[in-house]
């Protein structure tokens, strides 16, 4: 599917899941070289920049929410650049790029004209990527918090997948940012050197690259936080469960010398005192409870069993 829109000086062209008829004759209309058309034609499984004799060819992937909940995905934007056009090709739905269209359709009937250039254009796109990105991050953060409340509220169990789930997403979305560094920023650089849009791009070049800069910093300091969240819920584990164990020791002690006054009487030979004794059952029992509640209370006193 192709939508384009036009503005103050060039076009901007969004392919979505092109088809081979569409892809040519875009490839034609803004004479984009065979190099970058191979590019073009199927994903690319890495960042990559090329170029040719009147554009440029940037491929990221961008993170985003996934089919499964919690889950993340890369989504793969081609950008294809030149001093008078934009050509983004996708191929999924990919939500930051369809918003902006929108907005861009819904501006142009308010206002009637368009007051944006390529350059410009270029920084809205990238402004709208890495919001997504921030956004994506900030819900991940937010089912982080809820996950530490739970975690503190004792249910420490019902948290260690969500932790770790929570620590994947928050990888993958830094792996992600980290790999595009590199080719954002020969892109950039190569923008600035044939100079398409003058010097002033200089300066939307920095913001670019600051933005992606600071969501890095942003799931690095999350990331740090789910790390620590997680040693802290394996410590109240471990808490947890040595004290279900320190509670059946004592209690296995308590009952280890009942257990063996019941033996005791239950062997029953000559001389066994209290055999024939008409309550000799009342005072056994009574010898075990008095024996269990000392043995309670000197547990309680040394604070071991409560």
């Amino acid at each position: 599917m192709i939508s384009r829109h036009e503005y103050q000086g060039g076009v901007w062209v969004d392919l979505e899941q092109p088809s081979e008829e569409e892809m040519l004759a875009v490839v034609k209309e803004f004479s984009i070289g065979k190099h970058i058309e191979r590019e073009l034609v199927s994903p690319t499984p890495a960042p990559l920049v090329a170029a040719d004799a009147g554009a440029l060819l940037l491929v990221l992937h961008f993170p985003a929410h996934g089919a499964e909940d919690g889950s993340t995905d890369n989504q793969e934007v081609d950008f294809v650049v030149s001093e008078r056009f934009i050509v983004t090709v996708r191929y999924e739905v990919v939500a930051p790029l369809y918003h902006l269209k929108k907005l861009l359709e819904t501006q142009k009937l308010v206002n009637g004209h368009d007051a944006l250039t390529t350059d410009v254009l270029l920084e809205v796109l990238f402004a709208h990527l890495y919001t997504s990105v921030r956004d994506h991050i900030d819900h991940t953060a937010d089912t982080l918090a809820r996950v530490e409340r739970d975690m503190f509220d004792g249910r420490e169990r019902a948290t260690v997948r969500s932790i770790s789930q929570i620590s994947r997403a928050f990888l993958h979305v830094e792996a992600a940012l980290a790999n595009q560094e590199e080719s954002l920023g020969h892109f950039l650089k190569a923008l600035a050197d044939r100079e398409f849009f003058g010097t002033s791009f200089a300066v939307r070049g920095e913001r670019i690259r600051a933005e992606r800069a600071q969501i890095a910093q942003l799931i690095s300091t999350h990331r740090a936080i789910a790390t620590e969240l997680r040693e802290t819920n394996i410590a109240l584990l471990e808490v947890r469960q040595n004290e279900i164990m320190k509670t059946l020791t004592i209690v296995n002690f308590i009952f280890l010398p009942l257990g063996l006054i019941t033996w005791i009487f239950a062997m029953r030979t000559e001389g066994m005192p209290l055999i024939d004794s008409p309550n000799a059952f009342w005072i056994v029992l009574g010898i075990m409870l008095g024996i269990g509640a000392l043995l309670t209370a000197f547990f309680a006193r040394r604070r071991w069993l409560f």
